[in-house]
């Protein structure tokens, strides 16, 4: 092999030398700058994108921390709404239930005047009845026929005792 021979370092040496130098010449000047811009713009890139990510990161929490309270705030009316819409279905049933009663109680005072007067017609027949029935039991008995006045003294308390 001919890179071994001892004979031909110095021309190798100097072939690599020249080779070597002109390689850093062309890495330096043109390849390594080359390299440094695109280091730099992805670096530049990323610092954007993570400035980017941040300020998306900070605006989705304000507007996560917005949604919950407005979230909270409609909650806070919806359950204001509901307890209105209670008190007023409570109200409404209680005037329903007070009417309900005060109707009920008419009914009931004028069942009870028409039950009164029922019995007022009751007693005024049974009195009617009561006389009759004396009138012409002692009719029967007697033959003749009695005074009224007496009969009817005799039938007022007879019926004052039974009541």
């Amino acid at each position: 092999m001919p890179q071994f021979d001892p004979s031909t370092f110095p021309s190798q040496v100097f072939w690599l030398a020249i080779t070597f130098g002109a390689m850093y010449f062309i890495m330096a000047r043109h390849v390594l700058p080359r390299i440094a811009e695109v280091l730099e713009e992805r670096s530049e890139r990323l610092t954007g994108d993570l400035e980017k990510a941040e300020a998306l990161r900070k605006e989705a929490e304000a507007v996560i921390a917005a949604y919950e309270e407005a979230l909270t705030k409609a909650r806070a009316e919806a359950a204001a709404v509901v307890a209105q819409a209670a008190q007023e279905i409570a109200d409404a049933s209680a005037q329903r239930q007070d009417a309900f009663a005060a109707e009920l109680a008419q009914r009931t005072e004028a069942a009870e005047a028409r039950i009164d007067q029922a019995k007022q017609e009751a007693k005024a027949q049974i009195r009617d009845i009561a006389l009759d029935a004396t009138t012409e039991l002692i009719a029967k008995l007697t033959g003749a026929a009695p005074k009224k006045a007496p009969v009817q003294k005799a039938v007022e308390t007879a019926l004052k005792e039974a009541a």
